[in-house]
């Protein structure tokens, strides 16, 4: 068994972020019976009551159920978690699971220009103020990841104006999956946040309303960095001893 004991602090929390650890890794398989309360209390060096508070939000997030009286049965976290998970998916153990990184980057590619689409055609004008300062930001910041930043804001306010709950809660997880990796990226990503003339031109078609060219010029945005992303995480993953 992979779990160690804990720290007295946040004992709740830090159970819950192994037995997550743990189903996420694969180390618990689905279908899989975790060990009785008293069992992990004992491995843990915990309360049965933190354990208690621990499984039951493990199993709000779909990762168990829970049976009173029963055994605790690892889900399939694929079929039954929610966005909320895909931060965690990202690096489970501290090291980046490529697959999920380009999942990540091929949402970002295909979920961007739509909901730029979107904007365009439902807020138009009163995403002018917002999406000018904005760019005014990326434009005056030297620091590379300082830009990566100000472009998260520049999408942000988009995805406020494309109204929609579904997109907006993508766009949390993606950025939230996204956002400590901003260091890693910075070189990477600097071709993208640089390119000052493109944010400009998307902004003036979401502002007009013309939500056909807002589309393409997100797609041509997003597009090289993304692909270029792609490209180096493929061949990492058919030479991931290289």
């Amino acid at each position: 068994m992979a779990l160690q004991p804990v720290a007295r602090r946040s004992v709740p929390d830090a159970v819950f972020e192994q037995i997550l650890a743990d189903v996420v890794s694969g180390e618990f398989a689905p279908g899989d019976a975790l060990p009785s309360e008293r069992r992990l209390a004992e491995v843990l060096g915990v309360s049965r009551p933190a354990v208690r508070e621990a499984l039951q939000r493990v199993a709000a997030a779909g990762l168990v159920e829970v049976r009173q009286g029963d055994t605790t049965t690892v889900r399939d976290y694929r079929r039954h978690a929610s966005l909320d998970l895909l931060p965690r998916l990202l690096a489970p153990r501290g090291e980046l699971d490529l697959s999920v990184a380009r999942s990540v980057l091929e949402a970002r590619l295909h979920i961007g220009p739509k909901v730029a689409e979107l904007a365009a055609e439902r807020a138009g004008t009163r995403l002018d103020t917002a999406l000018h300062d904005t760019v005014t930001a990326l434009e005056a910041s030297d620091d590379a990841v300082e830009r990566q930043r100000q472009a998260l804001v520049f999408w942000d306010h988009i995805v406020d104006g494309a109204d929609s709950i579904a997109f907006r809660l993508m766009f949390n997880s993606l950025r939230a999956a996204y956002e400590p990796a901003l260091a890693v990226l910075a070189t990477v990503m600097d071709a993208e946040v640089g390119r000052i003339e493109v944010y400009r031109a998307l902004t003036d078609a979401i502002v007009v309303g013309h939500a056909a060219e807002a589309r393409r010029v997100a797609e041509d945005l997003l597009g090289p960095a993304t692909q270029g992303l792609l490209t180096v995480i493929r061949k990492l993953e058919e030479h991931p001893d290289d």
